[in-house]
């Protein structure tokens, strides 16, 4: 069959008729054809999606107005549609800002800021406009009230998806209740077979923004979560500008290209955040190696033979000059170059025309550059003359005793072989050197026989560089230079990346924190353990991020697989979790070393648990526009599994802890049950009077026991610690008259009881006798009880 495009030579004018029918396309009519992109998939998934998008705005717009978010949803059932209303307290949307911020995709503040919030590409709130009119063919009504305006604007708007303008059907002042707030009615064809996942996300969203309220009212069921007690706003973000580590080629090239700044030194200082004076000069030294590349340096020969002594060399190398005045020159060069030992081509430049200025203002005589030349180069070859001697030394120092001399030496002379034309002034790169070393490496295996392995390879290569070669002094290129070049540019990308940086600054990041976290689970989860962890910032691709995990186990949780809450940037990610990176390092994780079950040693966890993980970025990597996944970003996925252990290992501190205080009590339970059979055994065989039992069993069971005793009027509680660690107690005994006489503690009377209280240390196999007088023993009424220790290792003699 001939294809359509081996026709197109044999009629004339096609390019043009198909360059004709070519035109540009706005992102408001790409998004309308290609919704599911956005998350607008389904009727289902529409309506989850719509909701996630506006409480993000609401709660962004409530907290960066200093204002403790106060959120109302609700969905009405309107014939074959249905009505989302989202409701906020925030600041309130200007009159003129009002059509761009829901009529135009891509309109947006935080885009270009670099620092954390929940939306950045002005996308979301508009794709949720353009659904509600594509699918219900109504305008989106919005009301908007700022702060000490007497009135609300609202506006009824569409998009026009040809250019991606708003498109205004009606404004007017209307009357609003509240002083403050924006509010979007949306009419859209969806249903709600996506309740469970909408509940979740309100749910989750109340778990992560423990200081915001959310309602949420539906056809059928009506939520209210509260915000936590003492729940604060979160700190306030700071933009920050991006770091060295992780910057891409292209993002350098461009700011190379934008930067005022004319020297490198400058543009690393201003356009880098923890880039200070000592950094970039740091980060200049590694171009410095990547551009100019280092000079490998050469000690002068054994002089076997006068005639190739260095006296010899530079006397031949100088011309037209006094015999005076040239002996005076040829010693001060032999010396000074004795006395260095080895050196390179640029030191050996420099130590000839110091001599030179110095002996010329001894003699009075010129030494000039061309002599300067002449004396240099012949030196040079000299030196240049026994490469392999003193390769021989770092080889031999780089490799292990197990190489022989013979080995070394051939390998010292094939890497010297590689030194001529190509490379002048024995200048060259780190991965220049390391490809001689890998090519005599090879050579000498396949010559002499004998493997010289990788190990050895990167050790010489790796005493060379640092032993042998130095850092060149020249002056690095100017900022325009090196944004033309793109290979120049690379090698300063290489070079940011090998200098340590300072983390970047958290300024410009919101984490939950761990405290807040495990609140905010305890808030909204009933469980018997809760642990949570916040890491340290970390970077990806220039931008900062923090990860944070949280666990709740047992109480009301049901068994089975555990429940994964995602969250970024505060906000739940409800959908994609088995393409979401988060999943994927949480299967990865050997869970049965924390106490869960893992079917196969891998794959989800089992168990009555629910496992949390927020990232916190100022560019969160997602998988596609919808936002429901994190990408797949290996220092993301290590800073997961990371945050997740910490948490993890708490748990399973909590779960060892609960094992063994289930054994003890099972052990306790035992002795306490034959304990008193024993003790009337043997007062039936001795005729005694029945021992009591209580405190054998405290002593059998490394127990700490209180106990109250009588003397007189005198009361005692005895505190006897026979475990091996110290016991750190909180004693009550809430007493009916007023207690007298106190032995350290408190008192708090209350509605005509007395609150005794102390709060005891007592080490392993000590004792604390806490003590008051009461009036009248027999009539006075007592309540002991004890807190501070595990009732498993506790006995309490009332």
């Amino acid at each position: 069959m001939t294809s359509f495009q081996a026709t197109l030579d044999d009629e004339e004018g096609i390019a043009e008729e198909l360059a004709a029918s070519q035109r540009e396309i706005s992102i408001a009519e790409f998004f309308e054809k290609n919704k599911h992109m956005l998350g607008f998939d389904s009727g289902a998934r529409g309506m989850v999606t719509a909701v996630k998008e506006a409480v993000d705005n609401a709660l962004d717009a409530a907290e960066e107005s200093g204002i403790l978010p106060d959120i109302y949803v609700e969905i009405r059932e309107v014939g074959d549609y249905y009505q989302l209303i989202v409701e906020d307290n925030g600041p309130g949307i200007t009159k003129e800002q009002v059509p761009k911020v829901f009529g135009k995709l891509l309109y947006g503040s935080r885009f270009h800021a670099r620092e954390q919030s929940r939306g950045q590409q002005g996308i979301g709130i508009s794709a949720a406009v353009l659904y509600s009119q594509l699918t219900s063919g109504k305008p989106a009504k919005i009301t908007s009230r700022t702060k000490g305006d007497a009135e609300a604007q609202q506006f009824e708007l569409t998009i026009d998806t040809d250019t991606n303008e708003p498109v205004i059907e009606s404004e007017r002042t209307v009357s609003w209740d509240r002083s403050h707030g924006t509010r979007i009615k949306l009419e859209m064809e969806a249903n709600m077979r996506a309740r469970s996942q909408l509940h979740d996300y309100i749910e989750h969203t109340a778990i992560v923004n423990p200081h915001a309220r959310v309602e949420l009212k539906e056809p059928k069921e009506h939520f209210k979560f509260e915000r936590a007690d003492g729940a604060e706003l979160p700190e306030e973000t700071e933009e920050i500008r991006p770091h060295p580590h992780g910057v891409e080629l292209g993002t350098l090239m461009k700011m190379l290209t934008a930067t005022e700044s004319h020297s490198v030194s400058g543009f690393l200082q201003e356009e880098f955040t923890r880039v200070g004076r000592k950094t970039a000069d740091d980060i200049l030294d590694a171009f410095r190696d990547r551009h100019y590349g280092r000079e490998l340096a050469w000690s002068p020969p054994v002089e076997h033979d006068q005639e190739r002594s260095l006296e010899a060399v530079v006397t031949d190398a100088v011309s037209n000059k006094s015999v005076a005045d040239t002996e005076a020159f040829v010693e001060e060069v032999a010396s000074a170059l004795r006395d260095a030992g080895d050196v390179t081509y640029t030191e050996l430049e420099a130590l000839v025309a110091d001599v030179a200025e110095s002996v010329g203002e001894d003699t009075g005589t010129t030494f000039g550059d061309t002599v300067q030349e002449n004396v240099v180069d012949a030196l040079w070859d000299l030196l240049t003359e026994s490469r392999a001697d003193d390769l021989f030394s770092h080889v031999d120092a780089a490799t292990t005793t197990q190489k022989d001399d013979a080995t070394v030496r051939g390998l010292a002379e094939r890497i010297a072989e590689k030194f001529g034309e190509d490379t002048p002034r024995d200048r060259l790169t780190y991965d220049e050197l390391k490809r001689f070393v890998v090519r005599a490496a090879e050579t000498t295996e396949e010559v002499d026989d004998v493997t010289v392995g990788e190990t050895a390879r990167e050790n010489v290569t790796e005493e060379l560089w640092e032993r042998a070669a130095r850092p060149v002094d020249e002056d690095v290129p100017r900022v325009r230079e090196v944004a033309d070049d793109r290979d120049t540019a690379s090698e300063l990308l290489n070079a940011m990346s090998s200098v340590d940086v300072i983390s970047p600054p958290t300024g410009c990041l919101s984490p939950i924190k761990s405290d807040l976290l495990e609140a905010g689970l305890k808030k909204e989860v009933d469980a018997d353990f809760y642990a949570a962890s916040t890491r340290d910032a970390d970077v990806h691709g220039g931008d900062p991020f923090i990860v944070e995990a949280g666990i709740a186990y047992g109480g009301e949780l049901q068994d089975g697989q555990v429940d994964l809450l995602r969250f970024a940037n505060r906000v739940p990610l409800v959908y994609q979790r088995g393409a979401c990176a988060t999943t994927q390092v949480i299967k990865d994780i050997g869970w049965r070393n924390y106490g869960l079950d893992q079917s196969g040693g891998s794959g989800m966890p089992s168990g009555p648990c629910v496992i949390m993980v927020h990232v916190a970025s100022t560019n969160v990597p997602f998988t596609s526009e919808s936002k429901d996944a994190l990408a797949s970003v290996p220092e993301i996925e290590d800073e997961i599994e990371l945050a997740v252990r910490e948490a993890a290992r708490e748990l399973k501190s909590f779960l060892n802890e609960r094992e063994s205080r289930r054994k003890r009590r099972q052990k306790q339970n035992v002795i306490a049950d034959i304990l008193p059979k024993m003790a009337t055994k043997v007062s039936e065989m001795t005729g005694r009077e029945q021992l009591n039992v209580d405190d054998s069993l405290a002593r059998i069971m490394n127990n700490v026991l209180v106990e109250r005793r009588r003397d007189g009027d005198t009361v005692q509680v005895v505190v006897e610690n026979h475990g091996s660690k110290a016991a750190d107690l909180d004693v009550t005994d809430i007493v009916s008259v007023e207690p007298e006489s106190l032995s350290a503690g408190t008192v708090v009377e209350m509605d005509g009881e007395w609150f005794v209280k102390w709060s005891p240390s007592v080490s392993g196999g000590d004792e604390a006798v806490l003590s008051y007088d009461v009036t009248d023993f027999e009539e006075t009424d007592f309540d002991l009880s004890v807190k501070g220790v595990a009732d498993e290792r506790l006995t309490v003699n009332r």
